[in-house]
């Protein structure tokens, strides 16, 4: 009997210290686990698909296409005075597509490569250029429905008149003089009426003698 409680003295004293070695042995093989997961390296991405890069390429030409179309106006006078809310940035059409405009130019990628390398870089362009395209879209088919309607019948007489004297001012036939004072006499017409754009004032004044006085 005095063997027996021996035993199980012992045991009561080492059954604790067996436990606190296991939880001690589950806390180290955790421990390495742990580690070995840190310093495994990351896995490679999936590489880029061969639509995925058509599909960047497509955004790309579509975005190229827009910028295309909206230049038009911009360098054509007989447009912008057609279609005057093409470039009037009071109405929330026009100021609509400007800005998606901006958005898709400023996410445009410089390498096809670089949106190809970020998933997250790559579908804010593309719906990007889609917000542009859409809003482009519908901001030149309620420019083509108005027309000049917005304006007052002297208003569309003066833009007109406008209209005629800048054909006279792009048109290289004509005098420097005839050219300048067609020009001066059109930005009297449009004078609050319409502002014409940067690019577009510029090329007729290049075009008239190569750099007019302001």
């Amino acid at each position: 009997m005095g063997l027996i409680f021996r035993l199980l003295e012992l045991l009561v004293v080492l059954v604790p210290l067996i436990g606190v070695g296991y939880a001690t042995y589950r806390g180290i093989v955790a421990a390495r686990r742990q580690r070995d997961t840190e310093l495994a390296p990351a896995p490679n991405p999936r590489p880029a698909t061969s639509a995925q890069r058509r599909a960047i390429t497509r955004t790309i030409e579509q975005h190229d296409r827009t910028d295309t179309r909206w230049l038009d106006y911009e360098l054509d006078v007989a447009k912008v005075l057609d279609f005057p809310l093409m470039t009037d940035m009071r109405d929330p059409l026009t100021e609509r597509f400007h800005r998606a405009k901006l958005r898709a130019d400023f996410l445009r990628p410089a390498d096809v490569g670089d949106l190809l390398e970020d998933r997250d870089a790559m579908r804010a362009y593309v719906e990007a250029v889609g917000e542009y395209v859409t809003a482009f879209d519908i901001a030149e088919a309620e420019a083509h429905r108005r027309r000049r309607a917005a304006f007052t019948a002297d208003e569309q007489e003066r833009l007109a008149l406008a209209q005629r004297l800048l054909r006279v001012a792009a048109d290289a036939g004509a005098t420097v003089q005839e050219r300048d004072r067609a020009y001066r006499l059109a930005q009297r017409e449009l004078d609050g009426l319409i502002v014409l754009p940067e690019r577009t004032r510029v090329a007729l004044e290049r075009g008239i003698s190569g750099e007019l006085g302001d």
